[in-house]
């Protein structure tokens, strides 16, 4: 077993201290502030850094999400957009 493939090994699961949640999203958005209360309320009972990335701050940002916002990343890679469920995003953080 030791000579297995590495594709047919299981990823070792990250702590939720070593993830990284990122919202994206605008000032004066009632969605992005519902977004954050929640991933602020998850992030903060699993010990998950997160951060804040402001679109009309970033044009990149803004030619990729300006449609979906608010985006939540999780470890860079999209998560949910509009509408954070905080069952799967605790999930995805703690699975």
């Amino acid at each position: 077993m030791a000579d297995m493939s590495p594709l047919f090994r299981r990823a070792t699961a990250k702590s939720p201290g070593d993830r990284l949640v990122t919202l994206i999203g605008k000032p004066d958005c009632h969605l992005c502030d519902d977004a954050q209360s929640a991933v602020e309320r998850i992030c903060g009972e699993l010990g998950v850094p997160w951060e804040w990335k402001d679109i009309t701050q970033d044009a990149q940002l803004h030619d990729q999400y300006w449609e979906q916002i608010p985006v939540v990343l999780v470890d860079g890679v999209q998560h949910t957009f509009w509408r954070v469920n905080e069952d799967r995003l605790r999930k995805a953080l703690t699975g």
